[in-house]
Formats: C-alpha cells, sequence, structure tokens
C-alpha cells in the first residue's frame, strides 16, 4: 500500500474519531441541559483559594505591592493566587465527591484593592466590580474561562455563575464627606427635585420619581447631586465597563446603608456604588450584560448576590428576559437563584422574593437554620418539620421549593463545622465528626438542591464568618488558617486538603451517589413523619415521582441510640436499605420499628 493511501486511510481515521468525540460531547450536553434544577448537587467555589494553576497570574498582571497588585497570601483578605487553570485541573476532585453543578464566586474584573488607610483588603472574592464584560487577570483570561466551562460540559457537569447587579466597585466619592463615611440620606430628606435637601435649589424638573419606570421620566433626571455631590477620583473617569456604568447618573449617592428600610435598597454597601435599578438604562445594561455571558460561554445558570437589596421591579423585568435568552440557546432550564439573607428561620421572607420579584428560587436559609440548629443539638426538629409545610408559601408551592438550593454554611455566614463548636464548645472530636456527617445527611436527603461549601468536605470549620470561612485549599501561608483544627483528620491547610479518603469527603460521595440514583431524594414529595421539640428522631417520607414509592429517611440528632416505631404508608410491606439499617419488613401496616445509633441517619426503600 503506498504512503499516500496510507494518509488517506490514517486521516479518515482520525476524522472518525473526532465526529465520534464530537457526538459523544453533544450528547452529554444534551443530557445535562435536559436535567432541571433539583436533579442537581452543587458545589460552590471560591477560585482564589481552591487551587493555583498559574503562579503568573498571581498578580494579576499589576505592578508594585499588594496595595497595588491586591496579592499576598499570607493575609486573608487579599489574593493568594487560585484560578479557573486551578479549578479545572480539580474537576476530577469535585465529580468524584458527587457534585454535578459548580457554582463560582464571581470571576468578573475587580478593583484590586480598596478601603479606607489602614483597612485595605483585596477583591479576591469577585464582589467589587469593575469590568463586568471580563475574567478578572488574578484567575486568568475569558479563555480559561471558556477551558473551564467546555471541560466541565464534557463531564456532564453545569457552571454556575455569580453576579451582582446592585452595585460596583467602590469609585464614586461624596464632596461633602470626603475623609469618612457618609451617613444614608433619606428620599424624604433629599428628594430628587432639590439640591442638597428641601430647601436646596430646584433640579431634575418635571421627574415624577422613581416609580415611574418609563424612559421619558428618567430622562429628566440629569443631576445626581441631589442628597451627595458624586466625585469620581482622577484616573478611575473609565475605568468601568460597559462605559455606561462611568456616569454617576445611574448611581444613588446617597450614602451608607444602615441595613434598614429604605437604605437597604438606596444605600451603599460599605462605600460600594449602589446602582440606580430603577432605572431603565439600568435594567436593559445589565440585561443585555448578563445575556452576553450566556452567548459567548454557554453556562447554565446565575446565582444573584444582594437581591433583596434591589427592587423587586429590576428583577421582574431581568429574570425572564435572562431565562428566555437561555432557552432560546438550547438552554431550557436555566437555574436563577436569589441571595435573601438572613440568619433566622423566616421562610416567608424568601418565599416573598419568590412571589414579589419572580425569582424561580431563593437560596434557602430557612433550611440552614432550621439544620444546622438540628445537626447540632442547639434545638429539637421541630423547624425542620416546619419546612415541609412552610414550603406552601412559595411561588409554586412544594413542587416550587424543590428548587431551592440548600446549604449548611457559605462564605458569608460561616462554616457548618464552626456552628457546631460553636452550639457545644466542649464537644469532643468524634461527635463533631457523627454531627458534620449527620447534617450533611440531612442536606443529601431531604427537599431542595444540595449546595456543598468548598472544603467543608475536607474538614474546614474557620473561626466564625467572611474572611474567617475562606480557607485555601491548596498549602495556605494564613496563619490563622493553619492554626485551625480541621473536623476528622490531624491534617491541616498548611498542605494541600484534597483527599478522597477523608471520612466527611467519603460519605458525601456515598451520599450523593445514592442521592442520583434514587429520583425521591432529588423529585419526590415529602410527608412528614416524626419530630420532636427536643433532640431525638426526626423523619420524613419522600415519594418517587414516577412510581409512588415510599422512602422513608430517619435521623437520630440525640447523643443516644433510639428504638422506635415510626409511621409509613400502609401499602409499605417491604424495605430494603439504601444506607444505614432497616428492617425487612414493617411491624404492622403503617408501622416500621426502626433503629437508629446515636447522630445515626437511615435511608429505607419500600418495595414490592
Amino acid at each position: 500500500m503506498g504512503r499516500t493511501a496510507t494518509t488517506i486511510i490514517v486521516t479518515a481515521a482520525a476524522s472518525l474519531a473526532a465526529l465520534s468525540a464530537a457526538s459523544a460531547r453533544a450528547d452529554t450536553l444534551s443530557e445535562l441541559r435536559a436535567r432541571t434544577p433539583e436533579q442537581e448537587i452543587v458545589y460552590f467555589i471560591l477560585p482564589d483559594r481552591f487551587a493555583n494553576g498559574d503562579p503568573r497570574n498571581d498578580k494579576g498582571g499589576l505592578k508594585g505591592g499588594r496595595l497595588q497588585t491586591g496579592y499576598d497570601s499570607a493575609s486573608r483578605g487579599f489574593y493568594h493566587g487560585g484560578d479557573l487553570k486551578g479549578l479545572t485541573a480539580k474537576l476530577d476532585y469535585i465529580q468524584g465527591l458527587g457534585a454535578t453543578a459548580i457554582w463560582l464566586a464571581p470571576i468578573f474584573k475587580n478593583k484590586p484593592v480598596q478601603g479606607r488607610p489602614g483597612q485595605e483588603s483585596a477583591g479576591y472574592h469577585g464582589y467589587w466590580v469593575t469590568d463586568f464584560t471580563q475574567v478578572d487577570p488574578h484567575f486568568g483570561t475569558d479563555a480559561d474561562f471558556r477551558a473551564l466551562v467546555d471541560a466541565a460540559h464534557a463531564r456532564g457537569m453545569k457552571v454556575y455563575m455569580d453576579i451582582i447587579a446592585n452595585h460596583t466597585a467602590d469609585v464614586i466619592q461624596y464632596r461633602e464627606s470626603p475623609a469618612s463615611a457618609a451617613p444614608y440620606r433619606s428620599k424624604a430628606d433629599y428628594p430628587f427635585s432639590r439640591r442638597g435637601g428641601v430647601t436646596g435649589a430646584p433640579i431634575n424638573g418635571g421627574f415624577a420619581g422613581d416609580d415611574d419606570a418609563s424612559p421619558a421620566n428618567w430622562a429628566k433626571l440629569t443631576d445626581p447631586a441631589f442628597a451627595y455631590t458624586p466625585v469620581v477620583p482622577n484616573g478611575e473617569e473609565k475605568v468601568k465597563v460597559p462605559a455606561w456604568l462611568n456616569d454617576s447618573v445611574y448611581y444613588h449617592n446617597r450614602g451608607e446603608t444602615d441595613w434598614r428600610g429604605e437604605s437597604a435598597q438606596y444605600g451603599d454597601f460599605v462605600g460600594l456604588d449602589d446602582l440606580a435599578t430603577e432605572n431603565p438604562r439600568v435594567v436593559d445594561g445589565f440585561i443585555a450584560i448578563y445575556q452576553g455571558w450566556i452567548d459567548r460561554f454557554g453556562i447554565d445558570g446565575y446565582r444573584i448576590d444582594t437581591a433583596k437589596h434591589v427592587n423587586a421591579q429590576f428583577w421582574r423585568a431581568f429574570i425572564p428576559a435572562i431565562r428566555n435568552h437561555a432557552a432560546a440557546k438550547g438552554i431550557p432550564n436555566f437555574h436563577i437563584f436569589g441571595e435573601v439573607a438572613t440568619g433566622d428561620y423566616d421562610p416567608a421572607l424568601l418565599a416573598s422574593w419568590t412571589r414579589n420579584a419572580g425569582f424561580p428560587a431563593v437560596l434557602d436559609f430557612a433550611f440552614m437554620r432550621a439544620a444546622v440548629d438540628a445537626a447540632s443539638g442547639k434545638s429539637g426538629t421541630d423547624m425542620l418539620a416546619r419546612l415541609t409545610e412552610d414550603d406552601v408559601l412559595y411561588e409554586g408551592g412544594k413542587s416550587g421549593a424543590l428548587q431551592l438550593p440548600t446549604f449548611l454554611g457559605n462564605h458569608d455566614a460561616g462554616r457548618f463545622a464552626f456552628f457546631l463548636r460553636e452550639a457545644k464548645p466542649q464537644m469532643g472530636g468524634d461527635e463533631e465528626l457523627a454531627r458534620t456527617l449527620l447534617g450533611h445527611a440531612m442536606l443529601l436527603t431531604l427537599r431542595g438542591v444540595p449546595t456543598l461549601y468548598y472544603g467543608d468536605e475536607q474538614g474546614f470549620a474557620g473561626t466564625g464568618n467572611d474572611q474567617q470561612a475562606r480557607q485555601d485549599m491548596f498549602p495556605s501561608r494564613v496563619a490563622e488558617y493553619n492554626s485551625d483544627r480541621l473536623v476528622g483528620t490531624n491534617a491541616t491547610t498548611a498542605a494541600d486538603n484534597f483527599a478522597i479518603d477523608h471520612p466527611v469527603y467519603a460519605e458525601i460521595a456515598r451520599l450523593a451517589k445514592l442521592r442520583r440514583a434514587t429520583p425521591a431524594l432529588s423529585r419526590g414529595a415529602t410527608k412528614l413523619r416524626a419530630s420532636s421539640d427536643k433532640p431525638g428522631l426526626f423523619a420524613v417520607s419522600r415519594f418517587d415521582p414516577d412510581n409512588g414509592r415510599e422512602v422513608l429517611i430517619a435521623f437520630n440528632t440525640s447523643d443516644t441510640a433510639l428504638t422506635t416505631q415510626v409511621a409509613v404508608d400502609p401499602a409499605s410491606r417491604n424495605f430494603a436499605p439504601l444506607s444505614g439499617d432497616c428492617p425487612a419488613m414493617a411491624a404492622a401496616p403503617g408501622s416500621l420499628t426502626l433503629t437508629l445509633p446515636a447522630f445515626g441517619y437511615a435511608v429505607c426503600a419500600a418495595h414490592p
């Protein structure tokens, strides 16, 4: 056979292999797109703290010291070097844990450093955006993000972006308060129609107030100096992208929020420039920005930061526009969930944003409060029991509540293990590990979308919230992090922490596999079976949405073993253990005898 013929055969074989690989990728992507939000298990990551794949971008291409570059890997408030290449290289680890979707903290270009002298910190977390159209150079390039999304999709994993519409980085200053935070100035005391108070000179003639969303009305608001006089420092006049964000007329300019009443929507968060999201130009601008990321990268969902600090009318325009655009791009199950932060058990507050603002889902802070208090032994299981009834408050009722991302801790509130230690400071290591596993069993078997916070699977605990809960997975140089005792291991954060044999990692992986294989655990309706106002038994039944078969899930939140009867459907006579110990048969129609060790749990599936 001649060289030309051989070359033709080899080329043809290569082409067939490429076509086959492309077809496999298309099949994987098609299956991924078909999954509904409640079928996912989400892994939430701060890219800066996860894995450093390219040390050349540690300083984001900037020159100078840490106050210029934002990089200081020994300080918990500055960039540490984690990036998108590092994250992509760790997809095996994340998928091995059982995650089917990755939620990234914001990756947009940030102001590297901000804060008053002596109080500076860096935008490593991603929430101080200057350019909403590109990846921050500390994390890599747009091409690196494309590579991450493609690699995740090839594995059947979704990618969710964390986005912001409430504010930008702190660029705008106020002439009247140059050296300190500007106190909030209300709409009543400083109306849009006067400069500097009700007795000031008339401005913005004919502006009918921000309840009128028409472009014609907003065209009459031309002077942003109604409360304070906004000033942009030299050299920062064009720092924001898209360019329209550099015009101070698109901001509230009313000073610092006190987190209460009107200021929660109109005030600046620690100096961050608060956008006038009532303005139709701002609405249209952010719709275009976030449609663009779908167009460019084919991502699968948005978590929306500070959602409750933006007016509901904005979200009623934004959310349908984004979801419709995603559907038109072949992403019919684009998941949007908002942050409506609360430390209390308050499903009514959470649900109001699904009804008044049109959010398909919100982060389930009520679940966090109920599960943390129950698993820690701080309370009984009565709050967990209330979830099944309070779910009717959400838009779509109990079916809608299946799409709520549930979690045990996060980058703002703090880590689950910290909450356990806070509830029971004298708790021993064995109990601490057992309660950690118990909480994650609740997360992975009860209703909602389980959302894991990176590092919890390695026993990270931390000493509080915010920066105290944002440890490095790669070897850390932060002394405070390295001195922290981890759960279930003698390791520290001074070494890397990607151990797949860690007991928490292994149990999450086992339960995640069980959840994916058991439709009742992801899509099934819930029926309360047992609860108490004291630590002890909590049990629910979940039902296979396809065949109606019952799966009983039971937890013992007390420190003593228990044996008890649990109500089940009278038709459920035979049971098989999916996790823990389950009797083979009901003791009588409608009653199952269950034995659980201290902090134990069981998942028992009825079968013919």
